[in-house]
C-alpha cells in the first residue's frame, strides 16, 4: 500500500486533474493506492471571501457563479464533450453541491454571522469537488474505486488551545473495518475528519497532509507521497534564492526542525505520526514527476550527514525580555514565569533564551502576541516590577528570526566557525543567537530589514565552495576593455576552480551599467552607449546597499583623481579596490595613510600591483622582502614600459619622433605622451616605491630631467604635440653616437640611492649592468637590499602594454579571495 496526497497547485485546472490521473494509474499497477485530495488552487480561499460576503450581506451570486463556471469548464475539457454521460453525471453533482453551498450562503446573510458547524461544511466542500471529480474519472475508465468519509473514521480530538487531531488507534480500528477490496483505488477528500457526535470538524490548512499522513498510518501504508508544485524540500526557498538545492534526505527530526522555523512544504503536526510508525515520506513535484524529490525518513546517517539541510526564516518576531534586578530568589521568579507563559494556551512562544548569570529570560514571539504576552508578565509580577524586584518588561518588535537546521555531532564544529565567519563579514546587528534545544539548530534573531541579505549570505556560505568577485569596473579605456575580456575568456576555467566571476557594474565618465546577476559581456558596450543612467559613486554604493553582494571590489582603470578621492568611501561601504590609477599613492601622503589606515579599519583590500611595472610583481616582492626582515640599500630600474620602447628603437636608429609615434600606437604610451616624455610618470612610479620602504616623501621631492624642453608642457593638443617632437630627432641621434663612442646605450633610469633620495632622468648604461639589454617596451628593476647586495634582485618583463597590464588588474581581482 502507498499513500498518494496531491495538493491545490497540482489540482488546479484540467490538465492538471489528468496529470495527477495519470500518476495514480501508474503507482497503481505496483501497488495498491490510497489517494487523498485538497481542493482545486484557490478555491477554499474562494468560499472563505463567500462567507465572508455573506457575513456582510454583500452579494454573493457573482462571486459564487464565477466559481461554478470553473468547475463546468473543468469538467468539460476533462470529458471533451457534454453528449459524455459522466459528464454529464459530473455536472449534476456539481450542481447539487452548489445549492447546498448557496443556501447556507443565504442562512449566513440572513444571521449575519456563520456558525463553526455551517464554517466548516462550507470550507470543506472543495475536498470533496475533487474527490467527486476525481472519482466520476476513474469510473470513465473502468477502475473500482472506494470513497472513505473521514468524517466516519478519523475521530477528532480538539486541544485545549484549539488545534485538532485524529485519534489514530481507534481510527486505526475503524478503517481496518471497512475491508476493503484490493482491487480497489481508494479515494479520501483531506482536510476533514469527525467529532464524538459524528459531525464535521476542519483540520486546519495544510491539514490535508495530515490527513494523508495518519490515512498513511491506518492503511499500514510503506510510503506516504506528498505531491506539490515543487520538486521537494530545498536548502531555502528556491523563488528568493534561485540556486538553493534540493534535499535529497531528511531525517524526520530535520523535517520537524525546517518545518518549525518557517519551511512550507511540510507540517510538524504531519511528519509526526509518520516518525512514530516509521513510514518513509517522499515530496514530489507533479508537474516533473520523474524528478526524485525529497526523501524523509528514518536514516539520519547518510551522505549528506556532515552538511547543514537547510535554512529557514520567520518574520514579523518581537522579542520580550523579563530581568531580574539581583540573582537573589531567581529560582522561584523563574518558575513563576515559565508555568505562567507555557499554560497559555493562546501563546506560540517561537524561541526562548534564558541566562540565569544575567538574571534574564528572553521570549521571541509573533508581533500578534506580544501585548497579551507584556500584559501576563505584567499581571503575574505587578508587585515585584513596583518594588524594583523587577525591571520593566522589554518589548523589542521588528525582528526576524534566521534558523540553520541539520547540526549534528558529527558537523557542530565546522558548522558553527562557517556561520560565525560569514557574519563576521555582515555589518549588521545581530540581536540574538540561540542554539536550539534539539541541538540540531542554531538560530539568528536580526532586524527584519537585514533577513535577505543574511539568508543569502549564509545560504552562499554554507551551501556553496564558489568563491565569488562581483566587480564594478570604472573606466573602459584600452586597459578597463581588455580586462573584461580577460575576464570573459577566464570565466568558464574559474568556475571549475570554484571562482565565480560577475561583473555587476561598468562605467565610464558619464553612464553607468549595474546589474546584480553580471553584465551581458556581448552587450555591454552597446548596453552603456545607450545608458540613461548618469554615473556618481553613490550610485555604485546604493547599488551594494540595495543588494547582497559577497565580494564586491571596485576596479579604477582611469586616471582620475575625483575616483581616488573616493577609495575610502568604498573601504566604508564594504568594496575591495583593485586599481591601475596611480594618483591615489602619488598624491599627498595624507591621503596615501588615510587609504591605508581605512582599508585595514574595515579589513578590505586594496590592491595596486600595476603601479608599477604593470604586470611585473614588483610591489608583491617589495612587500615581501620587507616583511621577512630585508631592507632596501639603493634602487635603479627602468619603469616605464613605452620609454623603454623608444629608446630600444633610438638604439636601431629610428628617429626619436617616429619611436614616440610608434609606442603611441602600440598602445605603450599614456592617453597623452608627456605624461611619460616629461618624466613624470616615471617619477610617480619611483615616488610609490620609495613610499613603500618607509620613504614618505611628496612628488615634488623627486628631482626629475624630462627628456623633453619645458615649453612642451604647453601644447595640450596631442597630433601638434607629436608634429612638435621632430624638432627633437637630431639631439637623440647627437646623444646616441656619444653613448656609442663610450660603448653604452641611452636609458630613462629611476633611482633611489643609500640617502634615499630619488632621481629619474637619461644615462648612459655600460654593458655590465643589468638595464643594458632592457628594451622593446620592458622594465627592469634592480634591488640592492640588506640580502640581496652586491648582486641585486633583478625583476625584469613587459611592464608596458593593454594585455599585461589588464592582466595585473585581474590577478589583483583573484587576490581579494585570500
Amino acid at each position: 500500500m502507498r499513500t498518494l496526497k496531491f495538493g491545490g497547485t497540482s489540482l488546479k485546472d484540467a490538465q492538471n486533474f489528468l496529470n495527477v490521473f495519470k500518476i495514480i494509474i501508474e503507482k497503481a499497477k505496483e501497488e495498491q493506492i490510497s489517494v487523498v485530495l485538497s481542493a482545486p488552487a484557490t478555491i477554499t480561499d474562494s468560499l472563505e471571501k463567500l462567507i465572508n460576503m455573506a457575513v456582510r450581506k454583500e452579494n454573493f451570486s457573482c462571486k459564487l457563479n464565477i466559481m461554478y463556471q470553473f468547475f463546468y469548464d473543468l469538467l468539460l475539457e476533462l470529458y471533451s464533450e457534454k453528449s459524455n454521460n459522466y459528464f454529464e453525471s459530473s455536472v449534476l453533482l456539481i450542481k447539487k453541491l452548489f445549492e447546498k453551498i448557496k443556501d447556507l450562503l443565504f442562512c449566513i446573510s440572513f444571521l449575519q454571522e456563520c456558525s463553526k458547524k455551517t464554517y466548516a461544511k462550507i470550507m470543506s466542500t472543495g475536498e470533496i469537488f475533487s474527490i467527486e471529480i476525481m472519482n466520476l474519472l476513474f469510473l470513465s475508465k473502468d477502475f473500482t474505486v472506494r470513497i472513505i468519509d473521514p468524517i466516519d473514521v478519523f475521530f477528532a480530538i480538539i486541544s485545549r488551545s484549539g488545534n485538532v487531531f485524529i485519534d489514530i488507534k481507534k481510527s486505526q480500528k475503524k478503517i481496518k473495518s471497512l475491508k476493503i477490496s484490493k482491487k480497489d483505488i481508494i479515494l479520501m477528500p483531506g482536510f476533514i475528519a469527525g467529532n464524538s457526535k459524528k459531525e464535521l470538524v476542519l483540520l486546519g490548512r495544510n491539514g490535508s497532509d495530515y490527513s494523508a499522513s495518519v490515512l498513511s498510518v491506518c492503511l499500514d501504508s510503506s510510503h506516504c507521497e506528498i505531491w506539490t508544485d515543487v520538486n521537494g524540500v530545498y536548502s531555502f526557498d528556491p523563488r528568493i534564492i534561485k540556486n538553493a538545492k534540493l534535499l535529497e534526505y531528511l531525517s524526520y527530526d530535520e523535517a520537524i526542525e525546517l518545518s518549525y522555523f518557517g519551511a512550507k512544504v511540510l507540517h510538524p503536526k504531519t511528519i509526526k505520526p509518520l516518525k512514530n510508525f516509521s513510514i518513509a515520506c517522499l515530496i514530489k513535484n507533479s508537474l516533473k514527476p520523474k524528478e526524485k524529490g525529497t526523501l524523509v525518513s528514518n536514516t539520519i546517517l547518510n551522505s549528506n550527514s556532515l552538511c547543514i539541510k537547510g535554512i529557514t526564516h520567520l518574520n514579523k518576531v518581537t522579542m520580550v525580555k523579563f530581568c531580574t534586578v539581583s540573582n537573589e530568589e531567581n529560582y522561584d521568579i523563574f518558575s513563576r514565569v515559565f508555568s505562567k507563559v507555557f499554560s497559555s494556551n493562546k501563546l506560540s512562544i517561537l524561541l526562548v533564551n534564558k541566562s540565569f548569570f544575567k538574571n534574564e529570560v528572553v521570549f521571541y514571539i509573533y508581533d500578534k502576541y506580544k501585548e497579551y504576552l507584556q500584559n501576563i508578565l505584567e499581571n503575574e509580577f505587578e508587585l515585584e516590577i513596583k518594588n524594583k524586584i523587577i525591571y520593566p518588561i522589554s518589548i523589542t518588535n521588528g525582528l526576524s528570526i534566521v534558523s540553520v537546521v541539520g547540526i549534528n555531532k558529527f558537523n557542530t564544529l565546522r558548522i558553527f566557525t562557517q556561520i560565525f565567519s560569514a557574519l563576521s563579514n555582515l555589518e549588521i546587528n545581530i540581536v540574538d543567537l540561540v542554539y536550539g534545544i534539539s541541538r540540531r539548530s542554531l538560530s539568528i534573531v536580526i532586524e527584519e530589514n537585514f533577513l535577505l541579505q543574511v539568508v543569502k549570505y549564509l545560504h552562499e556560505r554554507l551551501f556553496y565552495i564558489n568563491k565569488i568577485i562581483e566587480i564594478f569596473l570604472i573606466g573602459v579605456g584600452n586597459v578597463g576593455s581588455t580586462l573584461l575580456t580577460q575576464i570573459y575568456h577566464q570565466k568558464n576555467f574559474l568556475k571549475k576552480k570554484n571562482i565565480n566571476l560577475k561583473v555587476c557594474g561598468i562605467a565610464n565618465s558619464k553612464y553607468i551599467l549595474t546589474d546584480i546577476n553580471g553584465i551581458n559581456y556581448k552587450k555591454w558596450k552597446k548596453d552603456l552607449l545607450n545608458s540613461s543612467t548618469s554615473f556618481s559613486v553613490d550610485k555604485l554604493i546604493d547599488f551594494k546597499k540595495n543588494n547582497t553582494l559577497f565580494n564586491p571590489v571596485i576596479v579604477d582603470c582611469t586616471s582620475d583623481t575625483v575616483i581616488t578621492k573616493n577609495y575610502c568611501n568604498f573601504f566604508k561601504n564594504n568594496f575591495n579596490v583593485v586599481t591601475s590609477n596611480k594618483k591615489a599613492n602619488t598624491s599627498s601622503i595624507k591621503l596615501y595613510n588615510d587609504i591605508r589606515n581605512t582599508a585595514c579599519k574595515y579589513r578590505k583590500k586594496f590592491l595596486y600591483e600595476t603601479n608599477v611595472g604593470a604586470g611585473l610583481p614588483i610591489i608583491k616582492t617589495l612587500k615581501k622582502l620587507l616583511i621577512s626582515g630585508d631592507y632596501l640599500i639603493k634602487f635603479k630600474g627602468i619603469l616605464s614600459g613605452s620609454l623603454s620602447f623608444v629608446f630600444g628603437q633610438l638604439e636601431e636608429g629610428i628617429l626619436f619622433s617616429k619611436a614616440v609615434t610608434k609606442a603611441r600606437k602600440m598602445g605603450f604610451t599614456e592617453p597623452h605622451p608627456y605624461e611619460d616624455l616629461s618624466g613624470i610618470d616615471v617619477a610617480r612610479k619611483l615616488l610609490i616605491l620609495s613610499r613603500e620602504v618607509g620613504n614618505y616623501i611628496e612628488l615634488k621631492d623627486i628631482k626629475i630631467q624630462s627628456i623633453i624642453p619645458q615649453y612642451f608642457e604647453n601644447i595640450k593638443d596631442k597630433e601638434n604635440f607629436m608634429n612638435k617632437l621632430k624638432e627633437l630627432d637630431a639631439y637623440f641621434l647627437n646623444l646616441v653616437k656619444q653613448a656609442n663612442k663610450e660603448g653604452k646605450v641611452l636609458r630613462f633610469v629611476g633611482t633611489i640611492n643609500e640617502n634615499k633620495e630619488c632621481c629619474v632622468k637619461i644615462r648612459f648604461i655600460e654593458k655590465s649592468d643589468p638595464l643594458y639589454t632592457v628594451k622593446n617596451g620592458e622594465n627592469a628593476l634592480s634591488l640592492y637590499s640588506k640580502y640581496y647586495n652586491p648582486l641585486p634582485l633583478v625583476l625584469r618583463g613587459y611592464g608596458a602594454g593593454n594585455n599585461v597590464t589588464a592582466s595585473g588588474v585581474f590577478s589583483d581581482l583573484l587576490c581579494t579571495l585570500s
